[in-house]
C-alpha cells in the first residue's frame, strides 16, 4: 500500500506515536508496584521548599513536581506521571529525529523500538527524578541541530539554546552535551556557525535561563561543587575503560548495540551522514571526558537515542539492496527478543524475590555506580524497600518516650532518603520533621529542637558518642529487600550534648 494511501493511524508518524503510547500505558499500569524510591521522598522535601537550586540539583525538575502534586498529589502514579511522559516524548521524538535524518517508515519504526526497549529509559521512567527528563532535552537540541543542518533556519540557534539552558536547569549534565556539539561544530565544516549572530543569542538566552541557579550558587557558597568533589571522592566507583564500556552496553540494551555503533560509524564516517559528523564527534567528546573524569556510566546514556536514529537510517539504506534484505530482521528480531528480556529488570514487573531468581537466570546485573554492597536487588528496585518499616520502628521509639522528651526531641536521619521518608509518613505517627546533613537538608538547618534529646536513624554509636554523653541503642530497623544500609539500620537516643547543638550542626554538614 503506497504510503499516500494509508489511514491515519498507520502512517509513519503515527507508528511511532502507537509505540511511545504502549510505553506510556506499560509505565502506568506498572508504576506503582514498588514504593517510593529514596530520591522521590527528597524532591518531594524540596518541592515543598521551592528555591533557584539545590546542593545537588538545578530547581527546574523540582517546579515540575511542585505543579505535580499541588494539580494531582502525591500518590505514586501521580508524581511520577512527568517523567513517564517524558519517557513516551522521548520514543516519539527519536522518530521524528530518524525521519529529519532522511529515514523512511522503517528508520522511523527501528528507531522508536530500540528507544522504547532501552533499559536505562525504561528504568528512568520508573521513578521521579531529573534523570527521566534528560533524554528529551539531549534529543530536541539533536533535532534542532539536525533541522538548522538540512536547511531550515539559522534562527533556530536562539531555540538551541533555549532548549539548552532549560536542560542545564534541569540536569548541568546537559552543559556536556552543549560542549560536545560545539566540539563537534569546531571539527567539522559546520565552524562558521559559531559566527552566527543567532547561534550567539541562544548562548545569551541560555545564560538568561541558567543565571538565577548560578546567583544561587553563589549566594549559598557553591555548594554543587562541593559536592561533586566530595562524590568523586567517597561515593562514585571507579571504572575502568573495560568496564565503562560494558555499562553502556548494559544501559543501551546489549543486542541494540549493533544499531547504536552503526550510529556513530554512520554520523563519524559515512558520505551520506558526513553533514552530521557534529553528532559524533559530540558522542566521542562526551566519553572521552567521561572517563578522564571518572564521571558515572550512566550519564552518556540520554545519547543513544541519537545514535539509534542515525544507525537505523544507516541500516535501512544498506538494506535496500538486495544482497543486505536480510539484515533488518537479522538486527529487529534479537533487539526486540533482548529487549523484551531485560523488560524485567528495569521495569517492577515482578515480586521481589522472583526478580533476584529471575536477574541470575538471565546474567544481568546493572553496574555498580557507586561504591556500596551489593544486595539481592540493583539499588534501582533495593531503593524502594523498607521505608515505611523504618518509619514505624522510628515512630515506636518515638512513642516510648516520656512526654517531656517528646516535646523537645530533634529526628536525625543519616541521609535525605531516610530524612524524606519520615517527612513523608511521618505526619500519621504523629513525628515531628526530620532534620540531616545530608546535601539540602543541612541547609535547611537544624529545625527547632533544642538538641537536648536526639533520635539518630543510622549512623556510628562511635560518632554520637563524641558528640552525647548519653547514647542508647532503642531499636533496630529490619526491612527485606533494602540497601545493605538501610536493614539492620540502628535507631539510638541520644542525650546530654557535649557542645552547643548549634555546633554539633555545623558538623553534621555531608554534601555527598
Amino acid at each position: 500500500m503506497e504510503a499516500a494511501v494509508r489511514p491515519w493511524w498507520w502512517r509513519d508518524t503515527a507508528v511511532v506515536a502507537w509505540l511511545a503510547l504502549l510505553g506510556l500505558v506499560v509505565h502506568l499500569a506498572t508504576n506503582g508496584t514498588y514504593g517510593y524510591f529514596r530520591d522521590e521522598f527528597y524532591y518531594i522535601a524540596c518541592s515543598k521548599r521551592l528555591a533557584w537550586g539545590y546542593v545537588d540539583h538545578p530547581p527546574l525538575s523540582i517546579a515540575v513536581l511542585a505543579l505535580t502534586r499541588a494539580m494531582l498529589g502525591d500518590s505514586l502514579l501521580a508524581i511520577r506521571l512527568p517523567v513517564v511522559l517524558a519517557g513516551a516524548g522521548t520514543v516519539f521524538l527519536s522518530g521524528v529525529l530518524a525521519r529529519q535524518l532522511g529515514g523512511g517508515r522503517f528508520a522511523q519504526w527501528l528507531t522508536a523500538v530500540a528507544c522504547l526497549l532501552m533499559p536505562f529509559a525504561l528504568g528512568i521512567a520508573t521513578f521521579f527524578s531529573l534523570n527521566g527528563f534528560e533524554p528529551l532535552f539531549w534529543l530536541a537540541a539533536a533535532l534542532v541541530v539536525v533541522r538548522i543542518v538540512n536547511g531550515v533556519d539559522t534562527r533556530l540557534w536562539l531555540v538551541f539554546g533555549v532548549i539548552a539552558g532549560l536542560g542545564i536547569e534541569n540536569k548541568i549534565t546537559m552543559g556536556m552535551f552543549v560542549f560536545g556539539i560545539i566540539v563537534g561544530l569546531l571539527a567539522t565544516s559546520r565552524r562558521g556557525d559559531l559566527l552566527s549572530g543567532w547561534l550567539w543569542l541562544g548562548g545569551a538566552a541560555a545564560v538568561a535561563i541558567v543565571l538565577p541557579y548560578v546567583l544561587w550558587q553563589v549566594a549559598n557558597g557553591f555548594p554543587t561543587a562541593e559536592f561533586i568533589r566530595s562524590a568523586a571522592q567517597e561515593k562514585i566507583a571507579t571504572m575502568g575503560i573495560r568496564e565503562y564500556l560494558a555499562a553502556q552496553l548494559v544501559y543501551a540494551g546489549p543486542l541494540a548495540a549493533p544499531i547504536w555503533l552503526a550510529g556513530l560509524a554512520y554520523f563519524l564516517f559515512a558520505s551520506d551522514g558526513g553533514r552530521y559528523r557534529m553528532l559524533g564527534v559530540a558522542y566521542v567528546t562526551m566519553l572521552a571526558l567521561l572517563l578522564a573524569e571518572h564521571g558515572k556510566a550512566y550519564y552518556l546514556a540520554p545519547v543513544y537515542p541519537i545514535l539509534f536514529a542515525g544507525g537505523a537510517v544507516a541500516v535501512e539504506r544498506i538494506s535496500m539492496r538486495r544482497r543486505w534484505r536480510w539484515l533488518r530482521p537479522a538486527l529487529t528480531v534479537p533487539l526486540v527478543i533482548g529487549g523484551l528480556a531485560a523488560v524485567p529488570m528495569a521495569i517492577p514487573l515482578l515480586p521481589p524475590d522472583e526478580l533476584v531468581r529471575y536477574s541470575v537466570r538471565i546474567g544481568v546485573q546493572a553496574p555498580e555506580e557507586e561504591r556500596q554492597q551489593r544486595v539481592e536487588l540493583s539499588q534501582h528496585f533495593a531503593d524502594r524497600f523498607g521505608w515505611e518499616n523504618m518509619v514505624a520502628t522510628v515512630a515506636g521509639v518515638y512513642a516510648s518516650l516520656p512526654a517531656e522528651d517528646r516535646a523537645r526531641v530533634t529526628i536525625f536521619a543519616s541521609n535525605y532518603g531516610e530524612a524524606g521518608a519520615i517527612d513523608f509518613f511521618g505526619p500519621r505517627h504523629g513525628l515531628p520533621p526530620a532534620v540531616s546533613g545530608h546535601n539540602n537538608y543541612w541547609l535547611w538547618g537544624p529545625g527547632s529542637g533544642s538538641g537536648d534529646v536526639v533520635i539518630a536513624v543510622g549512623g556510628s554509636r562511635a560518632a554520637l558518642a563524641g558528640v552525647f554523653a548519653d547514647v542508647t541503642e532503642a531499636a533496630r530497623v529490619v526491612s527485606p529487600y533494602a540497601m545493605a544500609y538501610e536493614t539492620d539500620l540502628p535507631v539510638y537516643v541520644c542525650r546530654r550534648p557535649k557542645r552547643p547543638f548549634g555546633e554539633i550542626w555545623r558538623g553534621a554538614k555531608r554534601f555527598i
